[in-house]
């Protein structure tokens, strides 16, 4: 003990220089374009723009702002779709954990959860307008089934944004699922679903009265990125998203994208009311956390209660069906944007093409290089700097007992895209020269780090620091000690940490289009352009490659963690 007091002491008066230096440049780098984003949008907000001849400052975009007419519909559809998505998977995430947590099957749908979170927004959106459009595969069995003089419920591009809903509401889930990993295993449930039973508690009263009290508020964090992403969804919203009126993302984004550069102290003013509107909601959200829970606690403390066997069979099925379409529907996207890519003729109401062909393949083969050595090539320089960064920031952390805040970790997960990137754009603007790659890979860097930084943050708490001191006590340096002790220990979170980094990084939408001003084409932003209009097997085409390479990133990544596992099942010092 008395080592071990003195070793720390000495660690804590020692501060390394070069890991103090990096840690202060990481923090630089990341709290930045934050300050930089929500900074530079006021001056636009405020129709400041000297560029454009506005000297003074006014209120002519929020004038033209709320005259436009549609601006109250297109708010209540982003809360609608945002709010309700967020709902929705939340309920689903619940449903599926009462189910199957404690059983069997669980290990199953954990395996799943990686390639499922690998699987982006975009790829999985373009499937799902093929599945579910007028023409879709849906479409053409409910014709064969005899139904095709009954409406067909449309849902892409519908008024009510329902299929933006659902989109996001399945793709969401798996998100909620994983972070839910952690903090039941902290909670232990195994123990309090003992205790409760032993009480007289049911199946669903101990996970209504007991863990779901204990499991909400911990998983506060992902509820709110979940919503922020909802409401200010600009790539999904463009493919199968309402357009008459929009969302008001989509809105900021025609602005904004617009030729007529007078519109940018409109759209300046829409991403600040959007950006307020997201806060609102974590406030509501948040008020309504604290009802349910504090306010409203009769329902936690009436004790167990006889409940009929019929209660509890319709929950099951309900909870089978949907932990069955929310595993299956992503899955089938990549054989329905494959079937389409080869597709060369398909009459409607055809269940499958009359004939194939490798014509658009072979016709988009010259782009489709430059597109994904792009996107690779974005992929890896921002994952490994930020997995390099985020190394960095935990062993300072975890060595000097000072690190990254988490709520500032999180600012990139919960704003809105478009209010911090506008910021950042018009403040790039004024630096000279054409830097394109730098700030596209700046702003990469800027979303893969909160990913990768959390993705670590479990495995080095959970890190037995005894092995280091008895590493040490053995004669080898700090160096040595973290290369032959650390990093044989946590190499797996490594390898599952920068595949997340890479299937970030290659969903990003806007910091690729609005930092690149177009000039960086990469496969999500090609794949979203050509869903707006152009031909259905051209954009399948780049929407299975899209979903094809973070599924082939994780799948190596797994596969290298799985050996160094099997091959280091123990950790050896070799003096």
């Amino acid at each position: 003990m008395h080592y071990d007091s003195k070793l720390a002491s000495s660690s804590e008066s020692n501060v390394n220089p070069m890991l103090a230096l990096i840690f202060i440049v990481t923090l630089l780098l990341f709290a930045g374009p934050l300050i930089i984003g929500f900074v530079g949008i006021l001056a636009p907000a405020a129709a400041w723009l000297p560029a454009l001849n506005m000297h003074q400052p006014s209120l002519l975009g929020w004038q033209q702002l709320f005259s436009w007419p549609d601006l109250s519909h297109s708010i209540g559809l982003t809360l609608l779709t945002g709010v309700g998505s967020t709902a929705l998977a939340l309920w689903w995430c619940y449903l599926i954990l009462r189910h199957f947590w404690l059983t069997t099957q669980w290990q199953k749908i954990e395996r799943l959860l990686a390639p499922l979170l690998a699987f982006p927004h975009v790829a999985f959106v373009l499937g799902f307008g093929l599945l579910f459009s007028s023409t879709g595969w849906l479409a053409r069995i409910w014709h064969h089934l005899g139904l095709a003089d009954t409406l067909y419920p449309i849902l892409i591009h519908d008024r009510y944004g329902l299929g933006l809903l659902f989109a996001l509401a399945i793709k969401e889930t798996p998100f909620l699922l994983l972070m839910s990993l952690s903090i039941l295993k902290q909670l232990d449930i195994r123990r309090l679903y003992n205790v409760s039973v032993s009480l007289g508690y049911s199946h669903q009263q101990t996970w209504r009265s007991v863990i779901l009290p204990l499991w909400l508020p911990r998983l506060r964090l992902a509820i709110f990125a979940v919503t922020g992403y909802g409401l200010a969804v600009v790539d999904v919203a463009l493919i199968i998203g309402p357009t008459h009126p929009s969302t008001l993302s989509m809105l900021i984004w025609q602005w904004f994208t617009d030729a007529d550069l007078t519109q940018l102290p409109r759209a300046a003013a829409a991403a600040l009311l959007l950006l307020a509107i997201v806060i609102c909601s974590f406030g509501l959200l948040r008020y309504l956390e604290w009802w349910f829970l504090s306010y409203s606690t009769t329902w936690q403390y009436r004790g167990a209660q006889s409940t009929q066997s019929r209660n509890s069979k319709p929950s099951s099925v309900i909870a089978t069906l949907c932990s069955y379409s929310l595993l299956l529907l992503p899955l089938i996207m990549l054989p329905i944007l494959a079937v389409w890519s080869f597709a060369l003729r398909w009459r409607f109401p055809d269940l499958l093409p009359s004939r194939y062909s490798f014509r658009f393949w072979q016709q988009q083969l010259e782009p489709l290089q430059q597109l994904m050595s792009n996107s690779i090539v974005l992929a890896l320089t921002s994952s490994l700097c930020a997995l390099f960064m985020a190394i960095i920031c935990l062993e300072y952390r975890q060595k000097y007992h000072r690190g990254i805040p988490t709520m500032l970790i999180a600012v990139p997960m919960v704003a809105p895209q478009l209010s911090l990137l506008f910021g950042m754009q018009i403040a790039v603007s004024f630096v000279t020269g054409q830097h394109f790659w730098l700030w596209v890979g700046w702003s990469h860097w800027l979303y893969v780090f909160p990913y990768i930084y959390l993705t670590l943050d479990g495995p080095w708490r959970s890190y037995d620091q005894r092995l280091d001191q008895t590493a040490r006590s053995l004669g080898l340096t700090g160096w040595q000690t973290w290369w032959r002790v650390k990093f044989p220990q946590l190499k797996p979170a490594l390898w599952l940490a920068f595949a997340v980094g890479c299937s970030v990084s290659f969903a990003q939408y806007l910091p690729t289009q609005m930092l690149g001003a177009g000039r960086i084409p990469t496969l999500t932003t090609e794949a979203v352009t050509l869903a707006s209009g152009q031909d259905r097997r051209i954009s399948a085409v780049y929407g299975l490659l899209q979903g094809l390479l973070p599924l082939i990133f994780f799948t190596l990544a797994m596969m290298f963690a799985k050996q160094q596992t099997s091959e280091t099942p123990t950790t050896k010092v070799t003096l």
